[in-house]
Formats: structure tokens, sequence, C-alpha cells
């Protein structure tokens, strides 16, 4: 349950009947994040001692750039100054998003429209969107046009984002070749895998977790914690020097947040981890920082000159996914640390987006040249954009033990998906508003990054090397090896009962 306390001191000008947000005094950054700045609740306010002057109201404290949400002052009682309000078990409540209605419901598109939906596995449907468009039009009721606006949004807002032309169109198998970096490596030994050697190396422990955690769970220990951490310093000093604002994200987000995002918080397929809602209000566990972040941003009006921004988080992801056998061991986890890097351009030549993926992917390829990997790179076809994608490029890296390409890194171009659903925008100097675009990427996921080292960089003794980059994040250490004095686990069955066994 999140209980926050407020204090405002409304001075209203003769006449004035609203009270502006500017009046109330600053919320958390954190909770900007994922609570919308027009659903604060008022209902419980209550008078309490008189304060003097706590904020000027001619100095707003919440960010500019928010949209102008009055609140009815009837809502708050009038006699006196100052109120006390608490913030209770509140859901986010977004308006309906700007989606682009010319384009949707012009019937010039609609078979445009039902390919690219074909092409990406099919969810949506744009001529019953384009119907329940044709009858608000011509719809007199009131009540009728209420129950047609809603229908129509919860249709509109499942069409997919549109598909960049180099995109390929069909299933995985149909991802392109862009690159490759490195060459494979050649063991004289039978390699083995990162679970074996961790547990070899007292570095990790995979097995045996059901009983703490339950199943796709891990702990790393000694030389593996050092390198999650070195991965992590590694990464973050390559985006501060490239200009990226670190930002540290909460893991609580609003559902409302992730739907927007482009990601299903219900039905059958979700892999987002929904709380119970008596407990811990109406909430979830971000599946990645990429959704605080851009929640962050929500019904924001940002300045041109503000643009492009960068901004990279470190966060624990929480994920409800399942895989096959070639998944075990910590490639598909269900919690795991990410370093995320999430962008906002503005949208004036259509170029600024697909500009900053490749700034970001560039980012993603020096960081696993760094690192030493053997690497491809992919242009992802349309059935694994999922909705919010224009468009996307992963990285694969060698996996030895299992002798596959597994992905290690992504980029995608959301366009103006998110920003229509989250409502950010930007404002030219003229005063003209117009949606941004958003763009992400992975840094570096560090389970896989994990796996992908040490199975490459494994000696025949069964020590591992470290690469060079992350040595001086590790105390100088060249090699991950078996301790002197390994800690050993042993479980034992506890009897109870037996003669001569106390109890």
């Amino acid at each position: 349950m999140m209980s926050l306390a407020f204090v405002v001191q409304p001075t209203l000008r003769k006449g004035q009947q609203t009270l502006s947000h500017g009046s109330l005094s600053v919320l958390s950054r954190t909770l900007l994040a994922t609570v919308a700045p027009h659903t604060y609740m008022y209902d419980k306010a209550v008078p309490v001692k008189h304060t003097k002057n706590v904020h000027s109201p001619r100095k707003p404290l919440l960010r500019d750039g928010y949209k102008s949400h009055q609140l009815p002052i009837e809502t708050l009682s009038s006699s006196c100054n100052v109120y006390q309000a608490e913030y209770f078990n509140s859901g986010l409540h977004l308006e309906p998003p700007d989606l682009d209605w010319k384009y949707l419901c012009d019937s010039k598109h609609t078979e445009e429209i039902e390919a690219n939906i074909c092409n990406r596995k099919g969810v949506g449907d744009i001529r019953k969107v384009v119907k329940l468009w044709e009858q608000l039009q011509v719809s007199a009721n009131v009540d009728e046009q209420r129950c047609l606006k809603k229908e129509l949004n919860n249709e509109a807002v499942e069409i997919p984002n549109k598909t960049h032309p180099l995109s390929p169109v069909g299933d995985d198998s149909q991802a392109r070749l862009l690159e490759e970096y490195g060459t494979k490596v050649e063991f004289k030994f039978r390699p083995k895998s990162v679970v074996k050697i961790g547990q070899d190396v007292d570095c990790l422990r995979a097995d045996l977790v059901g009983y703490t955690t339950g199943p796709r769970s891990y702990y790393f220990k000694n030389g593996l914690a050092q390198m999650e951490q070195a991965l992590i310093r590694f990464t973050l000093k390559k985006l501060i020097n490239k200009g990226f604002e670190l930002v540290s994200v909460p893991d609580l987000i609003h559902p409302e947040i992730i739907e927007a995002c482009g990601f299903k918080t219900t039905g059958d397929r979700t892999h987002v981890y929904r709380l119970e809602p008596q407990h811990h209000s109406n909430t979830c566990l971000a599946g990645t920082s990429e959704m605080a972040l851009a929640g962050m941003f929500v019904n924001q009006v940002l300045d041109y000159s503000e643009l492009p921004k960068r901004l990279a988080a470190v966060s624990r992801c929480y994920r409800a996914e399942t895989g096959t056998e070639k998944d075990q061991g910590i490639y598909r986890v269900h919690y795991f640390t990410k370093v995320e890097m999430f962008g906002i351009t503005a949208d004036e030549t259509g170029k600024e987006s697909d500009q900053l993926l490749q700034e970001f992917f560039e980012i993603q390829k020096e960081i696993c040249i760094d690192l030493g990997l053997h690497f491809r790179v992919l242009e992802m076809p349309t059935q694994e954009l999922g909705a919010p994608a224009y468009r996307k490029l992963d990285i694969e890296a060698w996996m030895p033990v299992k002798t596959f390409y597994g992905e290690i890194s992504s980029t995608s171009n959301c366009t103006d998906y998110q920003s229509r659903r989250l409502h950010i925008t930007y404002r030219m100097q003229e005063g003209t508003t117009k949606h941004a675009h958003t763009v992400n990427g992975t840094a570096c996921a560090i389970p896989r990054m994990i796996m992908t080292i040490v199975e490459n960089n494994q000696n025949r003794d069964g020590s591992v090397d470290i690469p060079g980059v992350l040595q001086q994040y590790m105390n100088g250490h060249r090699v991950l090896q078996k301790p002197d004095h390994p800690l050993r686990w042993q479980w034992i069955k506890l009897l109870r009962g037996k003669q001569g066994h106390k109890n």
C-alpha cells in the first residue's frame, strides 16, 4: 500500500474556481514516474493546523512540461487554507491514447494496415475500427456515442505500429544477417556449461534453489557476483561518457503504463507479474526499466531543444516466462539485472529516431567487441517486433555448450507508438506540439552476458579468463578459478520422532 501526505495552501485570484497542480507540494520523481498528475485523490481531504506559506503557488514545484489539468475547487474544503490529504490505493488513469485517427480510419489505408497486421501475428482488426468510427460519426445519441468511443479505443489500441521497409516478413527464421564479428573459439577439450563451471569454482548456484525461490532462479557468488558488478560499472561508464543521464527507476509500475508501452499485463501469454491488488494497489513488477523510463515522461510536453534525450538505468527485471530445454541454467530466468538505454527524439525529418536507433546499436556492438565476444547482428522480421516496434535489431552471441546463437541484446525504434499512449509530446519554438518518438536498447543483460563470457573464456583446468576491460573492476584479477577452500553444500534430511532424537 502506498501512503502519501501532501500539503497545499490555495491562494485564489478573485473569481477563480479551480486550483492548478502547480499549487500542490512536490511529489517524488519516483511517484511521478508511475502516477499521472491528474489522479490525486482529494475526497479524504481534512483540515489541519494552519501553516505559513509552505510553497508559493507562484513557483510550482511539479516538473515543467506537465500538461495543465484543473481540479474542481469544490472537492477541497473551503473552510481553511491548508489541507492534509492521503493517497491510498489509487490506480492510474490515463486519458485515451492520441492515436492517428486520420490514418487509421481513412479507408484508403485499410488494406495497407490489414496487411501489416497479418505480417505481425494478426493481432488487431482494422475493419472493425473503421466500422466503429463510421458509426460514431452518424450517432446522435450521447449514451451510444460514449459506448462507441470506448469500444473504438479498445479496438484501435490493438493495432500494431507500422513496419520499417527493411524488416523481413515472417517469423524468426526469416531474420536477415547483417554483420558478424569475431570467430568461434576452437576448444581442444569438451567445454562445460556456465552452471558446471560456476559450481566448480564456487561462483554460481542454480540447482536446489527451489527451496528458497522456485524454478529459473540462481545465486551469483564470489567471482561471478563481482563480474556482475564489473559489467554494470563498465557499461555505465561507457554510457555516461557518451552523454547518457543515469536514472534510478522504481520496480513497481502501474499496468496502464506497461500496457501503453506495448506489453500485455493480462491473458494467458503475459510475462508480467501482477501483485495482489488488495495488498499492493494496482501495480506490477517491471519486466524492464524501459517501462519506468517511459512512464517518467507521461503527460509531459518537452521542449524541442531538450531532444534527443538519452537515459540509462540499472534495474532488476521480472518476467514470468517459460522456455525450452535449451533455456535451462541462467539463459532464461524469472529475474535478472539489466542495464537499459532509453531515448526520446523529435519527429521533424522522420529520421531522428532511426538515427538514435543506430547510435544505440553502435554502443551495443562496441560493448560486445570490448568484451571479446563472437556475435552476429540480425534485422528482425515482422513477427518478432511485438506491437510497439517499428524496427528491431538483435545481437546474438555464440553459446559453445548448447551450440547455438543466443540473443544477448536488442534495440528497437518504437516511433510514436508509446508516446501517443503516454501523451509524450514536444513543443517547437513557435508553440506547436507534436508526439515524440521513443527508442530503447539493452546495454547489458547480466546473466546472458556472463554465460557468454564464461563459456567462451574457459580453460581446460576449469578456470575462466576474465576479459581485460573488466579486470580493473575486479581488483585486478585476471582469472576465475576454484578457491582453495570452497564452501561445500550437503543436504541432510531432518528426522523427527526417532528414539534418542530431541525435538
